[in-house]
């Protein structure tokens, strides 16, 4: 199981996702935690990492937790996904590993990893 915290962003009733160097499909920013990181820290830093922007701690909260299979990984791999939203501050820049980033609704579901697929319904 891939344990990992993303970033819920939602404008215009559509959600932001990101796509990775190499990655067919769109994810939530976020990603992994570090060694002795909590889900803030992760998240606000892998934000920074991908996007170029930085959380609003204060607004800062959780809003469920999606488990659905990992995409890109050996068969059987799941991943489990603790999803917070918050506010930021920043323009939103594709940095690092991230080739772009957009806004999506539920019709392009094709375009998105299962488990940002489980992520959009937190949002209705």
């Amino acid at each position: 199981m891939l344990d990992v915290v993303g970033w819920v962003h939602v404008s215009g009733g559509r959600l932001l996702a990101v796509r990775a160097r190499s990655r067919d499909l769109l994810y939530l920013p976020g990603g992994k935690r570090e060694a002795g990181e909590d889900d803030w820290t992760a998240l606000s830093r892998e934000v920074d990492e991908e996007l170029g922007v930085r959380l609003d701690q204060a607004s800062f909260r959780g809003i469920g937790v999606v488990e659905a299979p990992a995409h890109d990984q050996p068969p059987g791999t799941r991943v489990r996904m603790a999803c917070y939203t918050a506010e930021y501050h920043g323009e939103l820049t594709a940095t690092g590993e991230i080739d772009e980033w957009m806004f999506v609704d539920p019709a392009d579901h094709h375009r998105l990893a299962p488990a940002v697929r489980a992520a959009l319904e937190l949002t209705r």
